[in-house]
């Protein structure tokens, strides 16, 4: 977490981005879009950033389209990481918002979901994010997690995950290198009850599917890809609210 890769290309934060609202879920302010009737939902962890980042809310524009009721929580009340602060070094700042806090967060969040009359939720973690969304899926709290660019997660992990998990991994990442990855893809492969999807991209760096730059159009055709990785993933196991066959993990490097 210490590396500089970690928090590059930080984004603009905008309260007033996107075309969904703000309200107070499970205690948490949200940025909420999507079909209020809708009974599949998806929760976006966000990166160190926060949930006010404008190509994450983009993001929950783009999956809710697809119809899910899409929630991003700020785990961080507020305090948000920013290079800026140099009161708050990203040690410092970390240790006022431990992912395990933010794990521990997101359960409300979900009761919350659930009485709406949700019958089946995805994660996705960025960053940051992917360590509550690993949390949840090893407690089978989701009915599928997608892990993109994670930090924090371990092989250990991924050897406990309950849901079918698929991570998208970037090639220039020193914090979750590609020999990393392809451990959890071995784990995996080797759970038969779980279903897994690995993919690492080639010439991206670690924060690319949401940090990119909108005017870098290799940056953008990346980020939409894993994208559509992600919401394949959700439309699999979430709207269908049905586990198929065991698929082959793949790796593509």
């Amino acid at each position: 977490m210490s590396s500089p890769q970690c928090c590059a290309n930080p984004p603009t934060l905008s309260p007033s981005s996107g075309i969904g609202s703000v309200i107070e879920l499970g205690g948490l302010k949200s940025y909420v879009i999507g079909p209020s009737d809708s009974k599949h939902a998806v929760i976006l962890a966000s990166d160190v950033y926060g949930y006010e980042a404008p190509n994450l809310r983009k993001l929950a524009d783009k999956v809710a389209a697809a119809g899910f009721y899409v929630v991003v929580p700020d785990f961080f009340y507020g305090d948000p990481y920013s290079p800026a602060n140099t009161e708050k070094p990203l040690g410092v700042w970390k240790g006022l918002h431990e992912p395990d806090k933010a794990f521990e967060d997101a359960k409300p969040v979900l009761v919350a979901l659930r009485s709406k009359g949700i019958s089946a939720i995805g994660a996705a973690g960025f960053c940051y994010g992917a360590k509550v969304v690993v949390e949840l899926a090893k407690c089978g709290l989701i009915q599928a997690g997608v892990l993109l660019h994670p930090t924090f997660v371990t092989v250990d992990d991924i050897k406990e995950v309950m849901a079918p998990m698929a991570v998208l991994g970037a090639e220039v990442d020193k914090i979750s290198p590609p020999e990393l990855v392809k451990q959890f893809e071995e784990i995996l492969s080797s759970k038969p009850e779980v279903d897994g999807f690995v993919k690492i991209f080639p010439g991206v760096a670690h924060g690319w599917s949401v940090r990119y730059r909108m005017g870098d159009e290799m940056a953008v055709k990346c980020a939409e890809e894993a994208h559509q990785d992600m919401l394949n993933w959700f439309i699999k196991y979430v709207n269908h609210g049905m586990l198929p066959p065991k698929a082959s993990v793949r790796t593509r490097l």
